[in-house]
């Protein structure tokens, strides 16, 4: 085998080292890729308490592979869905007691954050210094998304929101609402009738809570109520779910409690296979609010309240 000139085993190391990074990395990404479009399986699937149990070591993988990647927007959206979608549906509705429900909420708002954040830095690779733009001025910012940015607008409202619900008593994080607002109102901008609804069914609660400042928003509440239920074609509980415990509850409505209730029971989650688990989950929430009934509402009469 003849020598290789000293001159050029340089530059050959060089090209063989970056062909094996650059081979690493296509890797990764291909990882990434399959992880980011392997939601289906899960939101398919009929069986939650089985996908409580798997979601956390793909959650972990996911992580796993964004620090080899850090910018596979793909991924980062979908890691920011598959922790919102985790806590909202394992962590926190866990615990019996008072303690327990508090320290369920404590942590179920720390996940909601990292699902926040991992939101953030995917709108990160499409808009440089998203994060410190939105602090300085939410308008503004959001609107350099683009449609093709409307998951990741949405995944970080719906973490951000659900962060906020669960520490109430968190001053520094309610102040953050303005920035949900922006991130929802653009998404639902750019493509009102993503993911069946969702965005509606977002606001159904997020206009709710801002009735007593807004003598117009349970009006728009009941709109997006509306919307959600023709956007999914009927096939969602959710929307029912929230307009029962953000509007129903509040307005001691009893009997409308109820009708909307039922109306989230009723449905089958095997005529729309990709709403499935979603619909079990909503449908879970909706048995564990009918069976609260009582709690909710002051004087309970046959039919409703008075």
């Amino acid at each position: 085998m003849p020598d290789i000139p000293r001159a050029l085993l340089t530059p050959l190391l060089l090209v063989t080292l970056l062909s094996g990074c650059s081979l690493r990395k296509l890797a990764v990404n291909q990882v990434g890729n399959a992880l980011a479009g392997g939601g289906s399986v899960f939101t398919s699937d009929n069986d939650p308490e089985l996908i409580g149990q798997a979601l956390p070591f793909s959650l972990k993988l996911m992580e796993s592979v964004l620090a080899q990647s850090p910018k596979h927007q793909p991924l980062l959206i979908a890691t920011s869905r598959g922790f919102t979608q985790y806590t909202y549906g394992w962590v926190e509705p866990a615990g019996e007691g008072d303690d327990d429900r508090d320290l369920a909420r404590l942590r179920a708002k720390r996940l909601y954050l990292r699902a926040r954040d991992y939101g953030l830095r995917a709108l990160e690779v499409s808009i440089d210094d998203f994060r410190e733009r939105l602090d300085s001025d939410p308008q503004m910012t959001v609107a350099l998304a683009g449609k093709r940015d409307v998951p990741a607008l949405y995944w970080t409202a719906a973490a951000w929101g659900l962060a906020i619900s669960s520490g109430k008593d968190d001053l520094d994080l309610l102040a953050d609402l303005p920035f949900v607002e922006a991130l929802i109102e653009r998404a639902a901008e750019l493509d009102p009738g993503f993911d069946d609804g969702a965005i509606d069914t977002f606001l159904i609660t997020f206009e709710a809570s801002r009735s007593a400042v807004s003598k117009d928003a349970t009006v728009r509440a009941w709109e997006h109520f509306r919307l959600a239920v023709e956007r999914s074609g009927g096939a969602s509980a959710s929307p029912f779910v929230a307009a029962a415990e953000a509007l129903s509850i509040p307005d001691q409505n009893g009997a409308e409690f109820k009708e909307l209730i039922e109306r989230a029971l009723a449905i089958d989650p095997n005529v729309r296979p990709g709403l499935r688990l979603q619909n079990i989950l909503a449908q879970r929430r909706a048995a564990w609010l009918q069976s609260h009934f009582d709690d909710f509402f002051i004087e309970s009469v046959p039919g409703g309240s008075e």
